[in-house]
């Protein structure tokens, strides 16, 4: 059981170290509040599974921090019931000099388990986490997915009463992230106690009982999943379509395009990029299954004979989702010559799965009508991100993308 009353949390931020020094000299002030946590109030019964939602930035975080005694709130009470272990930064509770074997126990000692227990589940989490014979190498070699694989299987085999599940999840590759969910859902079926905090909304409406929402720092809306969940997701639409993409190119953002940059030879210019709904309004977010136009301006320097252009798009895990050239949608377009502009707008229908999905673009010279050229010429990789959210006039569904299903219905004897 966790109760938690009235929590809040303050942070002083200081421009540099010697702020700190100057504010104890001369008792003036030198730093600024941050209010991570305001009067934050909930409870997690046994065998409950609670969902926290909420933006980057909101607080959930600190919340969790502070759920498992990393951190203490300047007002308020939490009482817990039990071992509260769970996932939070990647690498907390690790020495990067120490074996992955040799992690195990030291990071296994600081969330309560005794020699003897570890002892006895050391092959268990090494299996766990299928990380082979890298498990006896320093873990400052470990990816950040090695890293969670290892930190997630000690804390699911320490046998909390609370188990604590934040974003560190999300570095994971796709087949890994599975397993855990499985690992979740299966301690949840033994009548453990779940705080999960997470931007898939799929998932904490599957697991979650309860849910609350958490909006700088304040705590918004608390109660049923659903609600809580339809709640939060239309507070994201409104939002959205109140405010306008942030993705028209500027001067400032050379840097940006250049770090992204997959090929550049200089002969072409990115001029803008923006997402445009059927009324040519520019947008970031959409609703599953509406059309959206990916919209861009290039200017080249030299003589395009018959220039093509592109577009990929891949979900959050970097999986490609949909690429497409109009050299293979069987186009040739005419010749662009030298210091010309080209305005190039794919229209689209997006039936996927409500979620983020990044954009990247490419411009390229003399097709053979397969996808491959004699010439690349510029590719940017993400250079928008689209928020796909859900249709409330589509069906419920799960997976990638909606099919669209029909179905015939027969019976006889």
């Amino acid at each position: 059981m966790i109760t938690v009353k009235n929590v809040s949390k303050n942070y002083r931020i200081y421009h540099s170290p010697a702020d700190r020094l100057k504010e104890i000299v001369t008792r003036k002030k030198y730093h600024k509040d941050l209010k991570a946590l305001s009067g934050i109030s909930f409870t997690v019964s046994d065998g409950e599974t609670l969902g926290i939602v909420g933006e980057n930035g909101a607080g959930k975080s600190t919340l969790l921090k502070i759920l498992q005694g990393v951190i203490i709130p300047d007002e308020g009470e939490v009482s817990v019931t039990g071992k509260v272990t769970g996932l939070l930064e990647l690498g907390t509770g690790f020495n990067s000099e120490l074996s992955g074997v040799e992690n195990i126990y030291m990071n296994g000692t600081m969330l309560g388990m005794s020699r003897e227990e570890l002892d006895a589940k050391k092959d268990e989490i090494i299996n766990f986490t299928e990380l082979g014979d890298a498990i006896y190498d320093p873990i400052k070699t470990y990816s950040s997915g090695m890293l969670m694989r290892l930190g997630f299987s000690i804390a699911i085999h320490a046998d909390p009463a609370c188990f604590l599940v934040d974003e560190a999840l999300s570095v994971g590759d796709a087949y890994f992230q599975q397993k855990c969910m499985r690992a979740i859902q299966a301690f949840k079926e033994k009548g453990g106690s779940i705080i999960f905090v997470s931007h898939d909304m799929n998932a904490v409406r599957t697991l979650c009982d309860r849910t609350l929402f958490i909006d700088h720092g304040n705590l918004i809306d608390y109660g049923n999943t659903k609600d809580v969940v339809d709640f939060y997701q239309n507070k994201i639409i409104k939002k959205i379509h109140c405010g306008k993409a942030e993705l028209n190119i500027k001067k400032a953002d050379t840097e940006n395009l250049e770090e992204r940059s997959g090929m550049n030879t200089g002969e072409v210019e990115l001029v803008s990029f923006k997402f445009l709904n059927e009324d040519n309004e520019e947008i970031s977010s959409i609703e599953s299954e509406k059309n959206v136009k990916i919209d861009y301006i290039i200017k080249t320097k030299k003589d395009l004979e018959e220039p093509h252009f592109g577009i990929i798009i891949r979900n959050y895990l970097g999986q490609t989702i949909f690429q497409i050239e109009t050299d293979s949608m069987g186009l040739k377009p005419n010749k662009l010559s030298a210091f010309h502009l080209a305005h190039i707008s794919f229209l689209l229908n997006f039936p996927l799965f409500p979620g983020k999905y990044s954009f990247s673009i490419g411009i390229s010279n003399k097709g053979n009508g397969i996808g491959t050229f004699e010439e690349y010429l510029l590719t940017i990789y993400d250079l928008g991100i689209l928020n796909v959210v859900p249709n409330r006039a589509s069906i419920l569904y799960s997976g990638i993308f909606n099919m669209k299903p029909k179905v015939e219905l027969c019976y006889f004897e």
